[in-house]
């Protein structure tokens, strides 16, 4: 965890837990109804297990142009750490624009079958209606080199960062409520579609939009960096799902064959032990499951970003372990809980009754054997749960190389698979990176 970062987290999440609970109970969340006008998506044959992993842009590719040049750009996240919102990433993150090589290099050691990668909308478009072509085609490039290494491309279409110009200095018409953004949004979808089409087959539309939502409009941990805007809130939310509708219709269009996966962000949460309101496991349940259940019609395939498992309680959040000295554990102070796992992909397909592919799950730790435990203990679980008929398509471990964590910074919490070599750009690999590559080869599918 980084230091600098803890008061902010624990600050803004009781400030906001606290002002919930004073307003009384929120109702539990609704058995879910398709909206009307659902689509109606068909069912996927069985095809081989995939083991993969992903990468974000913003936390991988270097930058490092001059202001001026046709390729500099900037994203919201830079802004909000100019202004302090979070520690600075720099201009060369891990390389992974320059030298993609080195990422796929990486790739064919591990022996994956399909590997998720994003496209960062302002390296594309860096000012308003000004395209970077040769950027586009770079992306176009990279998926291209990926399924001609024999590996399986998925592009993801946002990963939590706006272009500047969709972030004005008023932070209520920023990101999802700028009056531009929805315009925008289907160009730039239709645009990265019809460029990378050829070489991908399967797109996501948006990553954990549920918590990216709860970060920058109620708890101001994210940008927009608002704190408790509950108007902006529930707007930015119905903008963010029919702009994830907009875009699973256009990739459809484009490639009639297309697969479209949602991923969200979905910890197991627990009731409080004590007698306690359910006020705040409400609220986690509806952070959950509000923005799925306005999209998951138009999903082929449901994405779940698996960590830990919390108790729904005021004291939880207000108090966090330190964890890269405790087995239960992470370095963030998630605790570690695979049988959770379990819960979540049970309840997930038992609300949706859709194919899922557990598309994040791993663990911020120096350790290389706490590492393979966490990752052994959870690819049991997800075996126990396809054994008891849940459809489970995939794995993902989160993420390939150690690299800038948001609002954690570099080296607060090492989730790479390699490691990084800042004077070579080598990609390192960790226990865990050789302790999946061996099972991979050894358990070609569950």
């Amino acid at each position: 965890m980084h230091q600098a970062a803890l008061p902010k987290i624990i600050s803004t999440a009781a400030s906001l837990i606290v002002v919930l609970s004073l307003q009384g109970c929120i109702a539990p969340v609704k058995t879910y109804t398709p909206p009307k006008g659902a689509i109606t998506c068909g069912k996927l044959p069985k095809e081989p297990f995939w083991w993969g992993t992903s990468t974000a842009p913003f936390q991988n590719e270097d930058k490092g142009y001059p202001v001026g040049s046709k390729w500099y750009y900037r994203t919201d996240w830079d802004i909000f750490a100019e202004h302090g919102g979070a520690p600075p990433r720099g201009d060369q993150a891990v390389f992974s624009w320059s030298k993609f090589d080195k990422d796929l290099e990486a790739l064919k050691k591990l022996g994956v079958t399909h590997f998720r990668f994003g496209v960062e909308w302002a390296r594309v478009e860096p000012r308003k209606g000004v395209i970077n072509e040769e950027a586009l085609n770079r992306y176009a490039e990279m998926a291209h080199h990926v399924r001609a290494a024999g590996i399986e491309p998925l592009i993801t279409l946002w990963h939590f960062t706006f272009p500047d110009w969709l972030y004005p200095r008023d932070k209520s018409k920023a990101n999802f409520l700028n009056p531009d953004v929805q315009n925008a949004w289907r160009e730039h979808v239709r645009r990265v579609v019809r460029a990378t089409k050829a070489d991908v087959r399967i797109y996501v539309p948006q990553n954990e939009p549920n918590g990216a939502l709860q970060l920058g409009w109620l708890a101001a941990h994210w940008p927009p960096g608002l704190f408790f805007h509950t108007g902006g809130y529930k707007k930015a939310m119905r903008v963010c799902a029919d702009m994830f509708r907009d875009a699973a219709k256009i990739v459809r269009e484009e490639r009639h064959d297309a697969l479209v996966m949602g991923i969200w962000s979905l910890p197991e949460w627990k009731k409080p032990k004590y007698l306690a309101p359910d006020t705040i496991y409400n609220l986690m349940q509806h952070q959950n499951f509000d923005h799925l259940d306005m999209v998951a019609d138009t999903c082929d395939m449901i994405g779940i970003n698996y960590y830990y498992s919390q108790e729904a309680s005021l004291p939880r959040f207000l108090f966090r372990p330190s964890g890269e000295h405790n087995s239960n554990y992470t370095q963030l102070g998630w605790e570690i809980s695979p049988t959770g796992l379990y819960h979540v992909l049970k309840d997930v397909y038992g609300r949706y009754h859709k194919p899922m592919v557990i598309t994040e799950n791993g663990i911020g730790t120096q350790s290389g054997q706490k590492s393979i435990r966490y990752f052994r203990e959870h690819v049991a679980q997800m075996r126990r749960a396809m054994a008891d008929g849940i459809d489970v398509r995939g794995y993902f471990p989160w993420t390939l190389v150690d690299n800038y964590e948001w609002t954690e910074g570099w080296g607060h919490a090492q989730f790479g698979l390699f490691s990084y070599d800042k004077k070579t750009q080598d990609r390192i690999p960790s226990p865990s990176a050789i302790w999946y590559s061996n099972f991979i080869k050894a358990y070609p599918a569950p």
